[in-house]
């Protein structure tokens, strides 16, 4: 592999996770993610020291020009480009708190995943008010799949996820913890939930958690939040323009982006500047300057606005939808980052969550090759 002529690893990232990669050896490392939250139909991948997850079981990735070689004696495997050796990857192990099941039989790996190398992820209600009804759904999003597919549960108890939490750290050495939910009804938006988790989880184990919701309606439960043992709090903008919100999320874009704003500048007081961010998707349909002029507002208030390229998820209405080309993400994550390093808000910093975990985006490398 010495004669492999490397690609930038921003670059290298940037187009594998535009196009997906095809697989020699699907069985390599941790296996792929198929539904629910978070990134499905990706597997992990680790590139020049970064995990990143890689788009596998989704329409282009089936016709992607990156080629993923079955691993050497070493762990290692080759990436080619239509050919052309371009890289090299390694894969995360399984990791062994997989193999342990609750007191009441169920598998650990129903409770929480690993996501990238060293972040456990769960949803804790595997159920949303929004997802029942196709005129309300967000239109990318696959929480029922997985839930369909008896690979999790409906709702996590605290007692749950402290247990699996504790064994991550114990055996796999997890060092952060993102909790996400579908949206319940009331006015908490999930928020208290996430607290009972919280409260469970820091009483036994000493883990960084972000906590990921929709705005609550009473801006007390940021309070309520942080008091439960809630390190970084995510809260989704998606997409950042009224009618790209109405068309691929007509539910959520109930909550006005106003709402949104005036949540993040009450949250950033309580948790600190970068420990609060949003995660948007690039490629609905918003422009990149939309993105960036967003992104603007968001920075200046704090929040670390952390940009992925749209996946399109199979089984989703939008499995056909196209993905972002790599010039179409490099034109926002080049003056995003810089933006970024020059406000002092930087990935590596946030105590817990995506947007420290970075796998889903270039972003952090980005951010790397600026520091350098």
């Amino acid at each position: 592999m010495e004669n492999a002529a490397i690609l930038p690893t921003a670059q290298l990232i940037n187009e594998l996770q535009s196009f997906g990669a095809r697989l020699v050896d699907p069985k390599a490392g941790l296996e792929s993610r198929r539904g629910g939250a978070g990134p499905s139909d990706h597997k992990a991948m680790t590139v020049d020291g970064m995990t990143v997850m890689v788009p596998v079981h989704t329409a282009p990735a089936f016709d992607s020009p990156y080629l993923v070689e079955k691993p050497d004696a070493f762990g290692k495997s080759r990436i080619s480009r239509e050919g052309r050796p371009v890289g090299e990857v390694t894969f995360p192990l399984r990791p062994r708190f997989y193999d342990l099941t609750t007191a009441d039989g169920i598998p650990y790996s129903h409770i929480a995943v690993l996501h990238g190398r060293d972040v456990l992820a769960t949803t804790v209600l595997q159920t949303c008010i929004r997802y029942q009804s196709r005129t309300r759904t967000c239109q990318f999003c696959s929480i029922g799949q997985s839930l369909a597919a008896g690979r999790t549960v409906a709702h996590k108890t605290p007692a749950q996820l402290a247990e699996v939490a504790k064994a991550a750290v114990e055996l796999d050495g997890v060092r952060h913890m993102v909790m996400t939910t579908g949206t319940p009804k009331g006015e908490d938006r999930g928020a208290a939930v996430l607290a009972d988790s919280a409260r469970a989880i820091k009483a036994a184990v000493d883990l960084p958690i972000q906590a990921q919701c929709e705005p609550p309606e009473d801006d007390a439960w940021f309070g309520r939040l942080r008091e439960a043992g809630v390190d970084a709090l995510g809260m989704h903008l998606e997409a950042v323009t009224p009618e790209v919100r109405q068309r691929i999320m007509p539910g959520k874009a109930q909550v006005p982006i106003e709402k949104y704003m005036a949540s993040f500048a009450a949250a950033v007081p309580v948790f600190g500047r970068g420990q609060v961010s949003t995660y948007i998707l690039a490629g609905l349909g918003d422009t990149p300057e939309a993105i960036l002029d967003i992104c603007a507002r968001l920075v200046a208030l704090g929040v670390y606005p952390f940009v992925v390229p749209f996946v399109p998820i199979s089984g989703t209405p939008l499995e056909s939808h196209p993905g972002p080309t790599p010039a179409f993400m490099h034109a926002i994550l080049a003056p995003l980052s810089s933006m970024l390093v020059a406000s002092g808000l930087k990935a590596v910093d946030i105590k817990a969550g995506c947007g420290r975990c970075g796998a889903c985006s270039a972003l952090a490398t980005y951010e790397r090759t600026l520091a350098k």
